[in-house]
């Protein structure tokens, strides 16, 4: 008898049909297959963990509020920078500089109890997503447009009239002042209960008052001092607007002004 006669373990064995084979391969292919089931099992786990960590809520209100701005469609009708795109409601890349906290929550809760007529659904937001959103809205301070402005191009540049335009349209300052100046934005505890508008800039203010205004802002007097204060104010665009986009802005709302014969109440 040879030697591997003599050795146990390199006895053959029969299958169930009736094929003979060596044990030690069979042995050693049922360890690959025990050491892969294993290793799935380990790299399964690790992807349910990573599946899972991505599913929990980020513990930032500013994080969640953006998350619930695109699942909510917000992005339909506004847009923040170039996300989005929306034409119905206004620009929102500098809402965090022009609305307040307190404002803004308000709107949220019942855009029509703010301005009856508004297009802005009243989506009947849970106190902790309207809280979110606010907190997301509030960081939203111009940081889109501070690397590429749209008003930026050659062909925009080149047309004072033009880039003061779509300055006033995308900074923001329709939000409030409504299409071409005509105002009538509601606001709380002032004359008339509404933003002033814009159509008649020319008349009211010099370039350089006007430029002033816009630069530093203003908060507008109460209409009953012992009321509470406005909600939307002039917010200062100092540290936003350089000052050849402001020349811009102010060519743009002096030819706002309907000619002289026309009824000042338009």
């Amino acid at each position: 008898m040879d030697a591997a006669q003599e050795s146990p373990q390199a006895f053959s064995i029969e299958s169930e049909t009736g094929l003979v084979g060596p044990l030690r391969p069979v042995r050693s292919k049922r360890r690959r297959r025990r050491r892969v089931r294993s290793m799935s099992r380990r790299f399964l786990w690790v992807l349910l963990a990573l599946a899972l960590s991505a599913c929990a809520p980020s513990k930032d209100p500013v994080a969640r509020g953006a998350a619930r701005f695109t699942s909510l469609g917000c992005v339909t009708c506004h847009r923040v920078g170039e996300r989005g795109g929306g034409q119905a409601g206004p620009d929102l890349t500098t809402v965090g500089l022009r609305q307040s906290a307190a404002w803004l929550d308000l709107w949220l809760k019942d855009p029509a109890a703010w301005k009856p007529g508004t297009t802005m659904l009243n989506f009947k937001l849970k106190d902790d997503v309207r809280a979110d959103l606010v907190a997301y809205l509030q960081s939203l301070k111009g940081d889109a447009y501070r690397v590429k402005r749209p008003w930026d191009t050659t062909a925009v540049k080149a047309d004072p009239l033009k880039r003061g335009e779509m300055i006033y349209n995308r900074a923001g300052c329709v939000a409030c002042h409504g299409d071409r100046g005509r105002g009538g934005f509601p606001n709380n505890n002032v004359i008339g209960n509404a933003v002033p508008g814009l159509k008649h800039a020319r008349d009211g203010f010099s370039v350089p008052e006007l430029k002033e205004r816009i630069l530093l802002g203003r908060r507008p007097e109460p209409a009953d001092p012992a009321g509470p204060p406005p909600l939307v104010a002039m917010p200062a665009w100092k540290d936003f607007l350089t000052e050849d986009e402001i020349d811009a802005l102010v060519t743009y709302l002096h030819s706002l002004a309907p000619p002289k014969a026309d009824d000042w109440a338009e």
